[in-house]
């Protein structure tokens, strides 16, 4: 059955007064989302937390949901774990390596500062930039993790990550992926060739507030790895609240290991809630509809990113056009454009004709 994106549209409150391009930076949140967060507060209320058991159950499901969306390995979501944001997946991945110094750590260029930081605080490691093209060339033995976007924040650059992660693993290469600008507008599939760490900060893309992120976490890396974070959650017990258990922990073999205590439930929550409609309306029918927008921004209609190379001052230009209540970014010189479902052809082409009044000069897309 057709989407109703009309309807759609009239989830998100905010579409009435902006023109809203800018995903890239924060998604807006549905109606539903934020009911969601409000029933958890007036259950609250009304059950004085004796429900309180329950609360778990429900973001097991979301564990569940979550793998669905992603095609994880297990569909219960025991490769799923809740975490604060990205940075603290990456935090797991770089504390799973034995660095020693004269290591690298293998990123691409204009990579997002998580992974260009990466290598802060790990003495004699050495940071190495390079573009898809030389990726393999800068491939060596010394080439300890690959830390990388699905989908560059600034270009909006699709990087080839899943051919990437066999002949990693073969070379006994750790490998990361920060799929925050893929997971909610791209169809996600880490079957076959899912990294080591697969993280996603969900206020993004996902349609979610800040708090809820989660990391897909491979269940080889799950057997040897100790969480650096312990809490009363870390022993697989801790459901026995009456009884938790005094001494080491026995550590689960399900990503929710590397939680260790309480969830942000309220955003987890608004992340169940646009999950499940987001896997009812369909990831393949989402994607459709974000890369047909993108390319109507000016996009190759390969990614939900535009980046727009601009002859004037890029962040000029969206300063002007906030004034007129459009809303994009510039990002390192460009102007960055980023679609998702909620938008329609009169968001496209309001930008397109307020953009050229207010800087006529040419524009063209970045290659993606």
């Amino acid at each position: 059955m057709p989407v109703d994106w009309a309807a759609v549209r009239e989830e998100f409150p905010a579409l009435r007064n902006w023109t809203y391009l800018n995903t890239a930076t924060l998604g807006l949140i549905p109606r539903r989302a934020r009911a969601a967060v409000d029933a958890h507060f007036a259950r609250r209320d009304e059950l004085a937390h004796t429900d309180f058991y329950d609360w778990w159950d429900d973001m097991d499901h979301l564990r569940g949901l979550i793998a669905q969306m992603i095609h994880a390995p297990h569909a219960n979501g025991d490769d799923i774990a809740f975490l604060p944001n990205a940075s603290a997946a990456l935090a797991i991945a770089k504390g799973a390596v034995d660095w020693k110094a004269g290591d690298e750590l293998l990123t691409l260029e204009d990579e997002f500062p998580n992974q260009v930081y990466a290598s802060a605080g790990l003495q004699g490691v050495r940071l190495i930039e390079t573009n898809v093209d030389q990726f393999w060339d800068r491939v060596t033995p010394r080439t300890r993790m690959v830390a990388i976007s699905a989908v560059n924040y600034q270009t909006g650059l699709r990087a080839p990550w899943e051919a990437m992660i066999a002949p990693l693993r073969e070379r006994g290469i750790f490998t990361y992926i920060d799929a925050t600008q893929s997971f909610g507008a791209l169809v996600n599939d880490v079957r076959g060739h899912q990294p080591d760490i697969y993280a996603v900060n969900c206020y993004k893309w996902a349609c979610a507030p800040t708090g809820a992120a989660f990391a897909c976490i491979h269940q080889d890396l799950r057997k040897v790895l100790k969480p650096s974070v312990i809490g009363w959650r870390s022993d697989q017990g801790w459901r026995d609240m009456e009884n938790l258990r005094h001494g080491h922990p026995v550590f689960s073999d399900a990503a929710a290991r590397f939680e260790g205590g309480m969830l942000p439930f309220p955003s987890l929550y608004a992340l169940k809630a646009s999950m499940e409609w987001m896997l009812h309306i369909g990831p393949a029918v989402i994607q459709q509809r974000v890369l047909e927008l993108a390319k109507a921004c000016g996009g190759d209609g390969t990614s939900p990113i535009v980046a727009l190379t601009v002859e004037q001052d890029a962040p000029g230009i969206a300063a002007r056009l906030r004034e007129q209540r459009i809303l994009v970014s510039a990002r390192r010189g460009k102007l960055r454009i980023s679609p998702h479902f909620y938008n329609n052809e009169s968001d496209v082409e309001c930008f397109q004709k307020t953009a050229v009044r207010i800087s006529p000069a040419r524009a063209h897309a970045s290659p993606t």
